[in-house]
Formats: C-alpha cells, structure tokens, sequence
C-alpha cells in the first residue's frame, strides 16, 4: 500500500498510481485530523471523493503518531494527549474519537487504537501496553458498530496484536486479537527501530501461526524489498511502508535486475553524472524508459521537483511489481525458489 499520508502519494497523482496498480493507500488519521480537519472532509464527502480516489484506503489509528510525539504527548487508560505539531493546540485522541475521525475520512479498512512502544522497553512496560491496547480494541470495536450503523459507508475495522520482541506475549496478544472477532489484523510493534531483522521476523511468525489464515493479515510499517519477501513466508498478506516513497526523494533507487534480486541506486552520487542509460529501459512510464540516470541526477542536483516525481514512479513500480511477482510465485506454487534466493545485489 502506497503511502498517502496527508490524503496523496507524494508527488503522484491518481491516474500514475492506477498505472502503476495501486490496489489500495495508507491514509493518515493523525494527520488527516490536523489538516485539512474533519470539518473540510465531512463536507466533502471523506476522503475518497475529496481526493477523487475511487479504490480502497486504510488508515491508521493514529497511535503510531502519538508514539512518535515523545516530547509532546501523554498516555493514560482513556487515551492519549499531545501538543500538535503545527500549532502546538492540545488534542485528545481516546479509542471512541479514533473511530469517529476514520468514519468521516470515510476509510474502508480502519484499525483500532493502540500504543506503540519502542524496541528497547522492558517486560512489565509491554505488556502493560499489549493490555492497554487490547482495552482500546474493545472500546474501538464497540463505537466502531455504533457508528458503522449510522453511517452509509460500510468499511472494515482491523484489530492489532502487540507484544514488542518478547514471544510469549506476542502469542497471547494474538490470542486476546482473534477474541474480538474482527475481519482482519495489522500487526504491530514490529519496525519501531532497532530490531535485529531475526527478532522482526520471530515476532511475526509468532503471531501468524496463530491468526486465521482466511482473514487478510497487514504488517505496519515494513519494510526493505527483502523484507517483504521474508514477511510473506511467514503469513503476512499486505504491507504499509515509507521506504519507497522517502527513500526516492533523497535519490534512491530500486531496480530489479533479475528475478531473484534488486540493486539500490544512489542516483545523486558522481559515477551517475555522464550515464546516459534509460532510468529503467522496462518500465511502463514512457519517461522512465526514455529520461537518463543523468539526467535524473541532475534533476537532484538541480533541486528540481521533477526529480521526486521519477524516482517516485521507479520505486513505487518496482514495489508493486515485486508484490504482483510474489502472488503469481504463490499460485504456480514458486514462491519457496524465489524466496531463498531472491535479494539485494551488492
């Protein structure tokens, strides 16, 4: 899923993600909240109509932004208060107010409230957290019907197991998850910073050898091409992350140059100045084929807005075409080959 925090895929519009096939973006609560502010999307509609996006969306509960608030947020049992970052006015997020803002945005997968932890947090502080979260879900889960009964728009809500790095939790929180009897999961915890990529994969596997199988299971945040290809071994169905996106507007590229590996370009560095090769020769946009990684660099160099928005439709393709490669692998039953060798070619 795309990336489209404030309502838009950085620097793309909606005729490039269908292109690119784009099934479904991450839209951003916490954000979304602040501005343009649920005044604005309730009379436009929600945020399909205001952003003439006609496919799914799925936002986040705005937890991860309250974690990421260090310096200017508290946590209790009823919620979660901070300072916004664009004006410093005092907010209360509480579970009730979570589902309230993702019913007007109008998402069609929401996800209950949670707190997040960093990676380094001690036994007794994550399950204290993994217990907190799972009285949000339930408080989630319940104003959720209440307001999905009022309203036309009949989307989904998402339940997140936690547990940080430590095992055993992560199974009960899976277990006390599965009690809420919701349509799918988001996986969280996982890429807060810091985890060894073993730990990350632990934690996962963990929870997915509990979870129904037949409900779709999402992974926050996650992550590195190889990554992804690890996550879908051990169960998970779709993934959220920034990497592609960010990663092209600081000049960095992926590109496949097999079927079983990828090479990172470092688009802005000298050996690129006179390397007069398409940007990617097989690419389906016409300016990726046709403009030069010289030209792409000077475009960086030059601070020009039109080097965002390549880098963006590279990355963004080979992404999506990676996860495309994936599900073909599954159903010609190849995925295990492709699995064990497929990585990054230094």
């Amino acid at each position: 899923m795309p990336i489209g925090t404030q309502g838009t895929v950085k620097s793309l519009d909606k005729a490039e993600l269908e292109k690119l096939g784009s099934q479904i973006i991450l839209g951003n609560t916490y954000h979304l909240w602040l501005r343009p502010d649920l005044d604005v999307l309730e009379s436009a509609g929600g945020l399909h109509k205001f952003s003439n996006w006609d496919r799914p969306i799925l936002t986040d509960s705005g937890g991860f932004q309250a974690f990421s608030l260090a310096k200017i947020r508290k946590f209790s049992d009823e919620g979660v208060t901070f300072s916004s970052h664009l004006n410093g006015e005092r907010r209360f997020l509480s579970p009730e107010e979570s589902m309230r803002i993702q019913t007007i945005i109008g998402s069609d997968i929401a996800l209950v409230l949670d707190e997040c932890l960093p990676a380094e947090v001690s036994k007794v502080e994550a399950k204290r957290a993994m217990k907190r979260t799972w009285e949000w879900a339930k408080r989630s889960r319940d104003e959720f019907e209440k307001l999905r009964k009022k309203s036309l728009h009949q989307n989904n809500l998402f339940g997140i197991p936690q547990g940080a790095q430590f095992n055993d939790l992560r199974v009960e929180s899976a277990k006390m998850t599965m009690d809420l009897g919701l349509p799918g999961y988001s996986i969280g915890g996982v890429a807060n910073g810091g985890e060894p990529e073993e730990i990350m994969y632990s934690q996962v596997l963990e929870q997915t050898q509990i979870l129904e199988e037949e409900k779709p299971r999402h992974l926050l945040g996650v992550g590195t091409p190889r990554d992804i290809v690890e996550m879908v071994a051990r169960g998970i169905d779709m993934f959220d992350c920034v990497m592609p996106t960010r990663n092209a507007r600081h000049g960095s590229l992926f590109v496949g140059v097999s079927d079983f590996g990828y090479i990172n370009i470092k688009i802005k560095t000298k050996r690129y100045e006179k390397d007069f090769s398409p940007i990617n020769l097989n690419s389906k946009f016409e300016e990726l084929r046709t403009y030069s990684k010289a030209y792409l660099r000077h475009l960086f160099i030059s601070k020009e807005l039109l080097a965002f928005r390549l880098a963006t439709l590279n990355n963004l393709e080979f992404y999506l075409d990676l996860t495309k490669r994936i599900r073909e692998k599954i159903i010609k039953d190849e995925f295990g080959g492709f699995w064990k060798n497929f990585g990054q070619i230094d």
